[in-house]
């Protein structure tokens, strides 16, 4: 299959099936999709074969096939070279022989191509380009132009391996990440060493992984630190060092030594199938130009076909010249309308923008997505977990009250456990790391955008932020004030309606935050923080970024900014958690951290795998230029097929040539696109 014309094909002969109710062809893994209401194999695989393709049942263990020599996949085009060859060297001496020469490799290579015209023909795609090929050279045979036709169809033996060839380059991202994983694993069991397949392992199980072998699971390490070459998944060049009770994902490579690991992810579900999924699933999101160029293109071809008639016909009737050369030109026209070039200018422009996003460290959910992404002009991003690690320490505790700090921070403990929160978290952690008991706590209640509220031995404790916190002192307001300029978030504590004091807490900026923003105004991109926190914790933490900020938001105030905001221009939304899933899905793009929730991560657009904000910037940088590539591609393609159609009504432009032309266009385009391979960040 090497080009998206392949697969209409086969989608189209799917269709037609009773019971299929939809089918979908993913050109870069070259996967068959279908939706029946019954079970349609036996049908489908018939279906297939008759449209003169081949289908493999794949399986979780399957292994790809062995290449087959280079001789036998380019038998036709070596053979019809020699015949070429061999008929004009005849030709030189034997003038009527090198013209039966001709015919008859004419015909040795037309047969193929005529078979696979009539299986498309049955299959419900009269259009394609083995019918007009077909046409063109039984014309140019009926109207003497034997070494024409038999050179056409050389031509296009060649532009078919040509085509071939840059379709693989095009898969070669997903084909090298599919590689990537073991077809079997180690299992250590009841002291036993056993060879299994993937599909045998379950979470639990322990395996083992020999130095140089690549993990074949997502494993948790069993042996002590090791260091593991995980660049075929992140891009980084160095190996990763890890320590016992680390995730590992599969796909790396355990360097130094054999380690022993803990199964952690089920059949289909590690790191790699995941990624595949996302790549096969961004091929169901075709860029609206992909759809129109699909559209168009099922015109054209038609179209020419009747422009071509026309040429052979309607001169010679209105006496304005002899039917040969008209016919001749017709012929040259039928050439000029496979749409081959125009098809693939489009896919393998996106599909390579998605695969070197994917080596990079982002994966982007398809073409359509790619195409809103390049039209960015300002990132709107969530504050906890995304522009900060999301690991808020506890920096100071302030006292109201007789309480003391040790009994305020219990309380907060006690009704805090549980709960999913960063300040949560923070807090409990504070109180284990002092050794605090944390007395039971029973009915415990998170309020949306306000706190938490809990009975911590039989007293009715609540944790609210200060907007929220009632009786609070002019002079308490103004210590909450103080600690919020300095940048820290503050929770008051109540007990029974009396404020104890409140506990102040701080999320520093991740490390790669202001690099990232800085790379954002590079390319002309605004960005906005918007959080649920104080204004002033926020205004700090906006001011070491250079960007603005709007603060004590709910979730539905940032659905409702976001909406506002993506009504004037086009505006992304970067964030790794529930809450930010509806205004991620608001914004033009939604873009989740890697170390998101499995929640953002669905709800997004894009995902940046190796949680680095620092690869947003080149991630918008290569879809912008992945959206010059397509629209050069898509002048190449109809500037060559505009600039031949003037050149063969004029006669300046034979058969031979023509083809030559649609074979070069389709190289041209399909090879400016695989530069997108070549992109660094």
């Amino acid at each position: 299959m090497d080009c998206p014309g392949c697969a209409r094909t086969i989608e189209t002969a799917v269709r037609q099936i009773s019971g299929v109710t939809d089918a979908r062809v993913l050109f870069s893994s070259e996967k068959l999709v279908v939706s029946a209401s019954q079970d349609v194999r036996n049908a489908v695989e018939q279906a297939v074969r008759k449209a003169g393709f081949e289908l493999t049942a794949s399986s979780a263990s399957s292994v790809t096939p062995a290449a087959r020599p280079g001789w036998q996949q380019n038998r036709m085009l070596l053979l019809l070279a020699l015949l070429v060859l061999l008929s004009s060297v005849l030709g030189q001496f034997a003038p009527a022989w090198g013209d039966r020469l001709f015919v008859l490799t004419t015909l040795i290579g037309l047969a193929p191509v005529a078979r696979g015209a009539w299986q498309r023909l049955r299959s419900g795609s009269p259009f394609t380009i083995e019918t007009l090929m077909t046409l063109a050279s039984a014309g140019a045979l009926i109207i003497g132009a034997h070494a024409e036709a038999a050179v056409v169809l050389l031509l296009f033996q060649l532009g078919e391996q040509l085509e071939g060839y840059a379709a693989a380059r095009a898969r070669s991202g997903v084909t090298r990440l599919m590689a990537l994983r073991p077809e079997s694993a180690i299992r250590l069991q009841q002291g036993q060493r056993t060879e299994v397949p993937l599909a045998a392992l379950r979470p639990g199980d322990r395996i083992e992984v020999a130095a140089g072998s690549r993990l074949p699971v997502d494993g948790r390490l069993i042996s002590p630190l090791a260091s593991f070459d995980e660049s075929a998944l992140t891009g980084e060049s160095l190996p990763v060092t890890r320590a016992s009770g680390e995730t590992i994902p599969a796909g790396a490579t355990s360097v130094d030594r054999q380690v022993e690991l803990e199964v952690v992810s089920e059949p289909g579900e590690s790191a790699i199938d995941r990624i595949l999924q996302l790549i096969e699933e961004a091929e169901t999101h075709r860029a609206p130009v992909e759809r129109f160029i699909d559209q168009f293109s099922r015109l054209y071809t038609p179209l020419v076909m009747l422009l071509s008639l026309l040429v052979m016909v309607v001169p010679p009737l209105l006496g304005a010249g002899d039917w040969q050369p008209w016919i001749y030109k017709g012929l040259t026209l039928l050439l000029i309308g496979c749409p081959c070039a125009l098809v693939i200018s489009t896919p393998a422009a996106i599909t390579s923008g998605l695969a070197a996003a994917a080596r990079q460290g982002a994966l982007i959910k398809g073409g359509a997505a790619l195409e809103r992404l390049s039209s960015l002009r300002k990132v709107a991003f969530d504050k906890t977990g995304t522009l900060t690690p999301g690991k808020p320490q506890l920096t100071q505790i302030l006292r109201f009250g007789a309480a003391s700090e040790a009994e305020m921070l219990a309380l907060s403990a006690a009704a805090e456990q549980g709960a999913t929160h960063p300040l949560a978290s923070a807090i409990v952690a504070a109180a284990q790391a002092r050794h605090l008991p944390m007395p039971d706590a029973r009915d415990q209640q998170v309020l949306a955008g306000r706190g938490i509220r809990a009975r911590v031995a039989e007293q009715q404790i609540e944790l609210l932020t200060p907007a929220h916190a009632p009786g609070l002192t002019a002079q308490q307001r103004r210590q909450i004030a103080q600690q919020e300029e300095e940048g820290n978030t503050l929770v008051v504590l109540m007990r029974d309606g009396e404020a104890l004091g409140a506990l102040a807490l701080r999320d520093r900026l991740r490390s790669d935050a202001v690099a990232a923003i800085q790379g954002l105004n590079r390319l002309g991109i605004e960005s906005l923080m918007l959080t649920g926190d104080n204004p002033r914790a926020a205004a700090t933490l906006a001011r070491e970024l250079g960007i603005d900020y709007r603060a004590s938001l709910l979730p539905a105030d940032k659905v409702s900014a976001i909406r506002e905001l993506s009504q004037q221009q086009p505006l992304a939304m970067v964030g790794d958690g529930i809450n930010d899933a509806p205004a991620m899905k608001a914004a033009t793009l939604g873009i989740a951290m890697g170390s998101g929730t499995d929640v953002a991560l669905e709800a997004a657009d894009a995902a940046l795998t190796r949680n680095q904000l620092t690869q947003l910037a080149p991630m918008i940088a290569l879809a912008r230029r992945t959206r010059r590539i397509i629209r050069q591609n898509i002048g190449i393609a109809l500037g060559l097929k505009a600039i031949f159609l003037v050149t063969t009504l004029l006669g300046l432009t034979g058969l031979w040539l023509a083809v030559l032309a649609d074979s070069g266009a389709t190289a041209l385009v399909t090879a400016n696109a695989l530069r997108l391979l070549r992109h660094r960040d």
